[in-house]
């Protein structure tokens, strides 16, 4: 029976390891966006190009799902984390102590680039993870992927507020540091044993993105909606320190509104398993529409920004769990490499729209950037319509040609 229970209780240390990890390293994305106002003053540049900062880092991550995601089919998944997590150290050491802004975006990159550790523990633990209990165990490792996401801003904020905004990238070298090690001495050895190589399965990818129009369907609109998330959160910031005149600790408290959508993963996944997937998808896009509009409208209002905050992470995790059940079932063999297209696709949507939102509220204050945040989800949801007029006529024409 002890022979039983040590193996039970050695998974789960190192589910919850992965889940820690996977949390605290994705929050490396999150931790400049309530803190691009202090960010601005401290190297004297517009707010637009502040707004850089974030721009940069998921750009920085979308070339690092692009390139180095890969490379968890073709390197020992262990040392590829514990290393790449140390030139995540390294540049978050380098943003921390930059005396000139130019230096600071170079690190931001990197920053994203090397936080892509995050999308190679995942499939980790689904190898890991015995095949009855593979749904359980995955889910743990994501609950503490989505908590880093939704809690990184409060964090940043809170920690701002106490020791300066350069606090939160020494504290999260540490971090990295620490989880590198723990990498390294907790996680068991994984070597894929694929034979090919490197150019030949970036090739296969984009063989997916050209055969498989679901994929690029699901992975545009996400970007949109992910477009919209990113613009909000962004820019709002900027609107309640200045407009509302928060303090960067109320920043990080209004920044909590987001672990709301944590509530929709769950209530996405079993629309889809009930076959409502389709129609799911579409509400979730109109209901990303209609949050930008109540933050457009709510400006004056820190509660109906609130709302529109809680309604905008709602719809965009409710679609994101809506995308991923479709995409995963086009082609079991292939799922890390469908990710990879769809993971990267997202991140530099989520980039183009914090460097548009940005420059708009430079321009025009947070009118501009609302109003192009809710333009998003609504080209989204003409493009979701399209697809299922183009369904049925699909399916008319099928019948009529037999």
């Amino acid at each position: 029976m002890s022979d039983d229970v040590q193996p039970a209780r050695s998974l789960r240390l190192v589910m919850v390891v992965l889940a820690f990890s996977c949390g605290a390293t994705v929050a490396n994305l999150y931790y400049p966006q309530p803190l691009l106002d202090e960010i601005a003053a401290a190297f004297s540049v517009s707010q637009g190009a502040a707004a850089l900062v974030v721009t940069l880092t998921q750009l920085g991550y979308a070339a690092g799902m692009a390139l180095l995601m890969p490379l968890g089919d073709l390197l020992e998944n262990r040392k590829l984390a514990a290393r790449t997590l140390v030139f995540t150290t390294a540049a978050l050491l380098v943003a921390g102590l930059s005396p000139v802004f130019g230096l600071f975006l170079a690190a931001s990159v990197l920053i994203g680039l090397t936080s892509v550790v995050a999308q190679i523990l995942i499939p980790f633990a689904a190898h890991l993870a015995p095949e009855r209990e593979r749904g359980r165990f995955v889910g743990t490792v994501m609950t503490g992927l989505l908590l880093g996401i939704l809690l990184a801003r409060t964090v940043s904020s809170l920690v701002a507020a106490a020791w300066g905004w350069r606090t939160i990238y020494l504290v999260s070298a540490a971090l990295m540091l620490l989880v590198a090690i723990a990498v390294t001495r907790l996680l068991p050895h994984r070597d894929p044993g694929h034979d090919v190589r490197y150019r030949q399965l970036m090739r296969s990818v984009l063989t997916l993105v050209r055969e498989e129009p679901a994929l690029r369907r699901r992975a545009g609109c996400q970007a949109l909606m992910f477009g919209a998330f990113s613009a909000f959160w962004t820019t709002v910031a900027f609107e309640l320190t200045r407009q509302h005149g928060l303090s960067q600790t109320g920043v990080g408290v209004f920044a909590l509104v987001g672990a709301a959508g944590a509530a929709a993963a769950p209530i996405a996944g079993r629309l889809g398993d009930r076959g409502h997937g389709v129609l799911g998808s579409g509400a979730a896009l109109a209901l990303g529409a209609v949050a930008m509009v109540v933050a457009d409208l709510g400006v004056h209002s820190v509660v109906a920004l609130a709302v529109a905050g809680v309604l905008l992470d709602l719809a965009v995790q409710g679609h994101q769990v809506l995308s991923q059940q479709e995409i995963y079932g086009l082609r079991a063999d292939a799922r890390a490499r469908i990710n990879t297209v769809f993971m990267t696709t997202i991140f530099v949507g989520g980039a183009v729209a914090s460097a548009i939102a940005g420059a708009l509220y430079d321009a025009s204050g947070w009118t501009g950037s609302s109003l192009f945040g809710a333009a998003l989800p609504v080209l989204g949801l003409g493009i979701w319509g399209y697809s299922r007029v183009r369904a049925r006529r699909d399916a008319v024409a099928v019948p009529a040609s037999g």
